[in-house]
């Protein structure tokens, strides 16, 4: 069978960009499932941009409502290999693009990308999943220890001056109390806030 580089839900074209991430989250689908739907999404190679754009030309794109950067992994960890893509969507069409993400794009690259999605990504969303960095980490099981969440949030700031809509969320596995907690944070940072259903 072969990789789903690009899968549909609903209104929405999702892009499938890796398998890898740096968190471990401990309510991931990964860990309980290969797939979403019909859809396997655990990806034997990972795309080139070409193979990407061959897949979505597949679709027509005014079908639909947005084009989501969200699959089995952290889209981010190809940080330029996803900005490329969404340059040469913008050349075709101009729905709207939004990137799923764990928010450590800033420190697994080593540089601050944010000013790089400037023009071209309208919405991120951003796990923010705990209201502090002990409990964050214990959840995420970072690859950056307890410093994951504080690169997650100082990522979010600078994602408020490049980026038309930034989203925090949090997945409702924790407490009422962490959830408000949580959503302060959000706020603070000038930031929407959402949470997410849990499903298993």
């Amino acid at each position: 069978m072969a990789d789903t580089y690009v899968y549909s839900i609903g209104d929405g074209l999702y892009i499938n960009m890796t398998n890898r991430c740096t968190n471990k989250c401990r309510f991931c689908i990964r860990y309980t499932d290969s797939g979403i739907g019909d859809y396997d999404l655990w990806l034997k190679k990972e795309p080139s941009v070409d193979e990407v754009m061959a897949a979505l030309k597949e679709y027509n794109l005014s079908d639909f409502k947005e084009i989501v950067f969200c699959g089995y992994g952290e889209p981010l960890i190809r940080f330029d290999d996803c900005m490329e893509i969404c340059r040469k969507i913008r050349e075709i069409s101009n729905i709207q693009i939004r990137i799923n993400t764990n928010g450590h794009a800033n420190i697994y690259a080593g540089r601050d990308v944010t000013r790089e999605m400037a023009g071209v990504v309208d919405i991120i969303s951003i796990s923010l999943n705990a209201s502090n960095a002990k409990d964050y980490n214990k959840i995420c099981k970072c690859d950056y220890g307890e410093a994951g969440f504080e690169a997650m949030i100082d990522f979010a700031k600078k994602c408020t001056k490049y980026v038309p809509r930034v989203i925090m969320s949090v997945v409702d596995v924790i407490d009422k109390e962490s959830i408000e907690e949580c959503k302060r944070i959000a706020q603070s940072i000038g930031a929407e806030f959402r949470v997410r259903k849990y499903s298993n």
